[in-house]
């Protein structure tokens, strides 16, 4: 009974409130989409300061290393991924004492493995860097700016992971408020090292690399203080020190849930890779023009990434509670918000396209390209966000294997072809209709299985009985 009113105090188990589900989940989502907006936002200030304040060729240096960050990203992500849902299960089951103990666990593996690939990144930086063939321009840049960034890794894994946790328990305002907090540092601090204003030493390329690790400690910090302050559920004490010594089972389970949503989200970036390469071959105003489509693309696709992941926590909470009978209605309320709030961002960029791009293209026929695009892709991504919902809830129960290699298939098995094909019949317009014709034979394969395989056979019970 304790546990449970500790949980219902923070707002962490929203199954027994007595409001309407979509409620719930919007007030749950707002936070979750401002935070992507705001990392990418603070991600695109550190590119531009880089650019502006030292060189093109600094910047090329940084970008060269994204590959290797954007390996790591992706584990870090799908095992946090994995964390969330059995923190979701335990919180819906009102058992406080295994979400700590799931949360001790992750936050030890992930403060191991940064340890691991701060020791292993400093090492063996030259030697990727060679490997990706950087050019002998920058590779020196590259590899004092990727040492710098590898050895900052304990920090930001453990901070991105404890935010994650959080968002497991229901509660996506408290990573939010830290986010800002680092998102506002980093594009503060970055310009003075770069610069060496107040004293702070000059230190050029890698000022981003030191921003961020300044900029991540210290919402860190500010994240722990504040669940100590509010007895949150999940505050830093004793007993999640002891559990950082990490529980294999645990551990087994989040490894198995998670990294399979990692794979699934490198395999999506190597993709885009590939069309990259098709679209090259119309020239560079088409590479210019994909490139500032992905810029708004990116922030279209914030409410469906959102409402995925916001239908994988509480359908985790539901199986918790052994409340599967409200699975319908979180479905239902995540699929109508999809609808909402990714149809009205989708029809004010049908609106305003040509301004919108105009931000970032002023060549008139780059412009009509990207334009182009835009119409062509624009509304499939509502098509993506119901797709996201139903692999994210069925990611809920445990059920991973084959949401993820259905959407690696509609990446891979039908998207990459389908662009290639049509490029050759139809020219540079085939390239873009590739994303809608994968988004659809997604969504089918996800509801078929949904509906013909998962609802009958799930075991929709909590994953650590």
């Amino acid at each position: 009974m304790a546990q449970a009113q500790t949980a219902r105090r923070h707002g962490v188990n929203v199954f027994e409130e007595g409001k309407p589900m979509w409620q719930i989940l919007l007030v749950f989502l707002i936070p979750l989409v401002l935070s992507n907006v705001v990392q990418s936002a603070s991600q695109t200030m550190a590119s531009i300061w880089i650019g502006r304040l030292i060189s093109t060729q600094a910047l090329g240096a940084v970008s060269a290393v994204f590959p290797i960050v954007f390996l790591l990203f992706s584990f870090v992500f799908g095992v946090s991924s994995g964390s969330s849902v059995l923190i979701g299960q335990a919180f819906g089951a009102h058992d406080i004492h295994k979400a700590k103990k799931i949360a001790g666990t992750v936050l030890g593996a992930a403060l191991y493995l940064g340890i691991i690939v701060a020791i292993l990144g400093t090492l063996g930086s030259p030697f990727m860097l060679g490997w990706l063939r950087t050019p002998a321009d920058i590779i020196g840049q590259s590899d004092a700016y990727a040492r710098v960034l590898f050895l900052t890794m304990p920090i930001f894994f453990v901070y991105f992971v404890y935010a994650t946790i959080l968002r497991g328990s229901g509660d996506s305002t408290t990573p939010f408020y830290a986010l800002i907090i680092s998102a506002l540092l980093a594009i503060a601090i970055t310009p003075l090292f770069i610069v060496g204003w107040l004293g702070l030493p000059k230190l050029g390329v890698v000022s981003a690399a030191v921003a961020a690790a300044v900029a991540n400690l210290s919402a860190l910090t500010w994240l722990l203080f504040h669940l100590k302050r509010s007895d949150h559920p999940l505050k830093f004490d004793r007993e999640t020190l002891g559990d950082m010594l990490i529980d294999w089972k645990i551990l087994a389970a989040v490894v198995r849930i998670g990294v399979p949503t990692g794979l699934q989200v490198m395999m999506v970036s190597l993709a885009e890779l590939a069309l990259v390469s098709f679209v090259n071959r119309f020239g560079s105003s088409a590479t210019a023009a994909y490139g500032a489509v992905n810029q708004v693309v990116s922030y279209v696709q914030f409410p469906a990434i959102s409402i995925g992941i916001a239908a994988s926590i509480f359908g985790a909470q539901c199986i918790g509670a052994r409340r599967v009978d409200k699975l319908g209605s979180v479905i239902r309320s995540a699929v109508g918000l999809n609808w909402i709030v990714g149809g009205i961002t989708i029809v004010l960029c049908y609106l305003f396209a040509w301004n919108i791009l105009g931000w970032f293209i002023t060549d008139q026929h780059t412009l009509r390209i990207a334009h182009g695009l835009l119409m062509i892709t624009l509304w499939s991504y509502a098509v993506f966000g119901n797709s996201a919902v139903l692999s994210g809830l069925m990611r809920g129960s445990g059920t991973v294997l084959v949401p993820t290699a259905i959407g690696i298939f509609a990446i891979w098995g039908v998207e990459v072809p389908s662009a290639y094909l049509l490029m050759h019949r139809v020219g540079l317009n085939g390239v873009w209709m590739g994303y809608p014709i994968a988004y659809c034979t997604g969504l089918v394969l996800q509801f078929c299985y949904y509906e013909l395989v998962w609802k009958k056979s799930a075991r929709l019970r909590p994953l650590l009985e």
